[in-house]
C-alpha cells in the first residue's frame, strides 16, 4: 500500500482494513505510523536484498556483466507493469525524509548497503580491467545508484522507459568503461 499509495495517502485503517484486523492490534505492534513505516522500509529492503546479493555476488559471471544485468532485469521488471511505482525507497525518500529523521537514517542505510554492493563489483571490473575509469568504486557507486534513481522518477513521469535506456546508455557506454 505505501509503495502503491504513497506514506501519506495510506492510513493506518487502511492498513488494518487490508489485513483485517482491529485497529488496536496496530497499535499492538507498531507504537506509530512511523515504525511502522520504518519496519515496510526495512521489510522491503530485506527482501530484495538476498536477490540483489545473490545477483552481484555471483562469480560465475563477470562484475560488469552482472551490473549490467541487474539493471536490465530491472528495466524489464518495470516495463511489465507499466512503468508504475518505482523504486519505494526513492519515493518514500522524496515523500517523507524531510518529515521523518527515523525512517530518513533507515533509507540512508539502505542506500548506503546498495551502493556498497555496486562498489564491490565495479571495484572488481576494475582490478580485471572491465573498467578502466579510475575514479574510486564508492563514488563511481553513489553515482551509478543516485542516477538510477533519478531515472526512475523520470520513468514514472514520463510512462517510459526511454529514461532507463539512456541511464544504461550513459553508465556502460561511457562511465563503467
Amino acid at each position: 500500500m505505501l509503495h502503491e499509495s504513497g506514506y501519506t495517502a495510506t492510513g493506518i485503517k487502511d492498513v488494518v482494513d487490508a489485513a483485517e484486523v482491529p485497529k488496536g492490534s496496530f497499535y499492538n505492534h507498531f507504537e506509530s505510523k512511523e515504525a511502522f513505516g520504518k519496519e515496510v522500509v526495512d521489510l522491503y529492503f530485506n527482501n530484495g536484498l538476498v536477490e540483489l546479493r545473490a545477483l552481484l555476488g555471483n562469480s560465475s559471471i563477470p562484475p560488469l556483466e552482472r551490473l549490467q544485468n541487474y539493471f536490465g532485469e530491472r528495466i524489464r521488471d518495470f516495463q511489465a507493469v507499466g512503468y508504475m511505482r518505482g523504486c519505494m525507497l526513492g519515493n518514500l525518500s522524496l515523500e517523507i525524509a524531510d518529515q521523518s529523521a527515523s525512517i530518513r537514517g533507515r533509507l540512508a542505510v539502505h542506500f548506503r548497503t546498495w551502493s556498497g554492493l555496486f562498489a564491490e563489483c565495479i571495484a572488481e571490473a576494475q582490478t580485471t580491467g572491465a573498467i578502466s575509469n579510475q575514479l574510486p568504486a564508492a563514488l563511481l557507486a553513489q553515482f551509478l545508484l543516485n542516477s538510477w534513481e533519478g531515472a526512475l522518477l523520470r520513468m514514472r513521469v514520463e510512462k517510459s522507459d526511454v529514461p532507463l535506456k539512456e541511464f544504461t546508455e550513459v553508465i556502460f557506454g561511457s562511465l563503467l568503461v
